[in-house]
């Protein structure tokens, strides 16, 4: 019992001292002076930060959030005491009776100090006058972002501090020591690669003066397996599907048409949904450039075939009638247009049956010495030769690429009859031939073309001269 009552009257007497302390330092303290007023220096304050969490970062808002214990330290001799105690830790109350640094953040958009369950602020002195002024911030701050290579950009994110109202002659920052910016251990970004941490102390300019500012930049790099998952290979495979209509035949033109407008649909939403999360910037990212290299691929796989549909699909078995010649059709078979497209298609076959076996002299054809028409071997032969030496006007290749260009009528109804009259139907088309060739070739060469451009470029990060100018806009 003598024990407890002696450390009991201990603890007493070391209460009533630490009010007595309290009282006589606050009793001629006045709080709106800094600390080295009128002593002809600057009062120094030195910081550090351990951050906790960092995340999002945004990049249509191009802002980034982090959890953080930001420590100021500082030393005001009109508050050291002599006593049993080296420290104190004083309750938050005591900010409001003390002077305390102004410091706010240059580049912050909404920060805050937790709450919960009492306000998270930590005030500690020492016998010296060395005060600690520790807080819980979550802090969001502006992050200007340059998002040409975007998905495989680098960013470097700043935290800008000082004081409001202070100058440099008044109040200086200055950062704790060469770990004064550290963070707790196993901490990650989702979407990052945390490359570095730099931070200096500068001055800055302004129209009140110079302040003294601490800056510590977040320097990041964008993981891309995301956008090569959801983006990059879809994109590349649509483009491929596309090339499947090289290989339909040319007659199924719904087939081919439908194909040709389902992926450039498919690639519509996929760049959509990509540039939901992206703001409305002036210049195009590198994924914008991709996307439309695939859609300029699957255009011009549907410009193709509207090319070989024009210029190319004669003969394939259409009936090239006129209209004089339709009418008499259709008052023969009584209006019905069907029968009169099948008559038509008899009688092409009939005159073209008369044609074949034509006299010598009409056609060039050899008889034997009877006279008596030549066996079917040799007729079959014949017959083959004079479809391959067809007198007919033979048109340069370069002219037929600018008729085609120029949608000549005139060229392609001669084709059509050229064809009626030759009889047979040329299944492939040159045109098709090359695209199996050209399209893969071009769009392979292209995109190693892009990842050399985009993937292997790296950015050094650098100071800038005045931060303050990127945080403006």
């Amino acid at each position: 019992m003598w024990k407890k009552n002696h450390k009991r009257s201990i603890n007493d007497a070391v209460s009533k001292n630490i009010t007595l302390v309290l009282e006589n330092l606050l009793k001629n303290y006045e709080n709106s002076q800094l600390p080295t007023h009128g002593k002809g220096y600057p009062t120094v304050v030195q910081t550090n930060i351990l951050i906790r969490s960092m995340g999002p970062v945004s990049e249509l808002d191009m802002d980034y959030s982090m959890d953080c214990y930001f420590r100021q330290y500082w030393r005001d001799t009109r508050l050291s005491f002599l006593g049993p105690i080296r420290s104190l830790s004083l309750s938050i109350k005591m900010l409001e009776r003390i002077w305390r640094p102004d410091t706010y953040f240059y580049n912050g958009k909404h920060s805050y100090v937790h709450t919960i369950t009492v306000p998270n602020k930590l005030l500690r002195i020492s016998q010296h006058g060395d005060i600690l002024y520790s807080m819980r911030l979550t802090i969001k701050a502006k992050c200007p972002m340059e998002l040409r290579n975007f998905p495989m950009d680098r960013q470097s994110c700043p935290l800008i501090l000082g004081s409001y109202a202070y100058s440099n002659q008044q109040l200086v920052y200055q950062w704790q020591n060469s770990q004064s910016v550290n963070f707790v251990p196993g901490m990650t970004l989702s979407q990052f690669d945390l490359i570095s941490f730099p931070y200096r102390n500068f001055t800055f300019t302004r129209r009140e003066g110079d302040f003294s500012v601490l800056q510590v930049s977040f320097n990041l790099k964008r993981h891309t397996g995301y956008f090569l998952i959801q983006v990059y290979v879809p994109c590349i495979l649509i483009v491929v599907l596309s090339w499947v209509s090289f290989w339909i035949h040319r007659e199924a033109t719904s087939d081919r048409v439908g194909l040709g407008i389902t992926t450039v649909l498919t690639l519509s939403t996929i760049s959509l949904d990509s540039r939901t999360d992206l703001p409305k910037v002036r210049y195009a990212t590198a994924l914008d450039w991709f996307l439309l290299m695939s859609f300029f691929y699957c255009i011009a796989t549907l410009l193709e075939f509207a090319g070989v549909h024009y210029f190319t699909k004669v003969g394939s078995g259409e009936i090239v009638i006129d209209d004089s010649e339709w009418e008499e059709l259709i008052e023969e078979v009584g209006g019905d247009a069907f029968a009169a497209r099948q008559l038509a298609a008899r009688r092409r076959s009939s005159s073209r049956s008369v044609t074949n076996f034509t006299s010598p002299s009409q056609g060039n054809c050899a008889s034997d010495a009877d006279g008596l028409p030549p066996p079917p071997e040799q007729t079959s032969v014949r017959l083959t030769m004079e479809r391959t030496t067809q007198t007919e006007r033979r048109v340069p290749r370069w002219r037929q690429l600018l008729y085609c260009l120029a949608g000549d009528d005139r060229y392609r109804r001669q084709r059509q009859l050229e064809a009626g009259k030759r009889g047979h139907i040329n299944s492939v088309s040159h045109i098709d031939k090359a695209a199996r060739i050209l399209f893969p070739a071009s769009f392979a060469l292209l995109n190693l073309f892009y990842w050399m451009i985009y993937a292997l470029s790296s950015d050094d990060f650098a100071w800038s001269d005045n931060p303050m100018n990127t945080l403006s806009h």
